[in-house]
């Protein structure tokens, strides 16, 4: 195939990964009709077709997926080795994609990070909230943040923690009018905030444990979030109580907007990690990333 259709390759690789032209154009740069174009023109060359597309969907064909199988993984090494020689240059450049929880994005990334972006003009960082199990080499993203028994096996992990704790918190006015438990059982008569992540395939279940007595609650209450930043926002506004990571909520229970209860149940566990694929060269402005992460605050 001549040098000059590498791009064609790139611009089918990009559809089929995507399942889209839409998405595949806006990430390639290029306008709908000029990639639907350009692989009207290497099906043309080949002498097959490569996707089907319908008005919702685009699919590839028994040949396209064997092409896609085999160019894909070439397809980023090149670009692997592209970014790699990024390291030769004095500055670090280019975007470094991070898959995170909540929680961990708004109390260590963006607040380490904030402090080292200004320095490197040229770095770009790209953090994705998301709650579930992502395999971070399948959806091309450079950096996972994980708690210690979420992390993906065969990685580098290096700790961005301090080890963690929950805290089980409502707004006083709550408990002025339906009481304060004294065990983790008592919740059962309360209303609680629940919290749905994939990551526990259902509503997330409020474990406990005080001196070797453990136990784990399916609660229930009229508000039911996929985040913890609204669960933190219903909490403060009296509409029940919420079981949060300690570091979100310290700073209101000190100013008394929060109340702490069943303190001594809630025992410290493994913090967050930030993990990466073991590659033996990783780009510089991924060292910068990893290295500004694992300061502590």
């Amino acid at each position: 195939m001549p040098r000059e259709n590498l791009n064609d390759l790139v611009a089918f690789v990009t559809i089929a990964r995507e399942g889209s032209f839409t998405r595949a154009a806006a990430q390639l740069g290029v306008s709908q009709s000029a990639l639907s174009h350009t692989v009207r023109g290497l099906e043309a060359r080949l002498g097959i077709r490569l996707l089907t597309r319908t008005t919702r969907s685009v699919s590839m064909t028994e040949a396209g997926e064997q092409l896609y199988e085999s160019v894909a993984p070439r397809l980023e090494e090149i670009q692997a080795e592209l970014v790699m020689m990024g390291q030769f240059r004095d500055v670090p450049a280019g975007t470094v994609r991070i898959n995170t929880a909540g929680h961990a994005a708004d109390l260590y990334i963006w607040p380490k990070l904030l402090q080292v972006l200004p320095q490197y003009p040229e770095l770009k960082v790209e953090v994705i909230v998301d709650y579930g199990l992502t395999d971070i080499v399948a959806e091309r993203f450079d950096i996972g943040i994980r708690l210690g028994e979420h992390l993906a096996l065969d990685m580098i992990a290096v700790p961005i923690s301090p080890r963690q704790r929950v805290a089980v918190v409502a707004a006083p006015a709550y408990f002025q009018q339906h009481g304060v438990p004294q065990q983790p059982a008592q919740l059962e008569m309360h209303n609680c905030i629940g919290l749905r992540l994939p990551t526990h395939g259902g509503l997330l279940q409020w474990e406990f444990d005080k001196a070797g007595e453990q136990c784990r609650l399916r609660v229930s209450g009229q508000w039911t979030f996929n985040g913890s930043a609204p669960a933190l926002r219903a909490a403060l506004a009296g509409a029940g109580l919420a079981y949060l990571p300690e570091d979100m909520v310290l700073e209101h229970i000190a100013a008394g907007r929060l109340q702490r209860v069943l303190e001594d149940w809630c025992e410290p566990y493994d913090g967050y990690y930030a993990y990466y694929p073991s590659r033996r060269q990783t780009s510089r402005a991924l060292q910068v990333v990893i290295e500004a992460l694992r300061q502590p605050l």
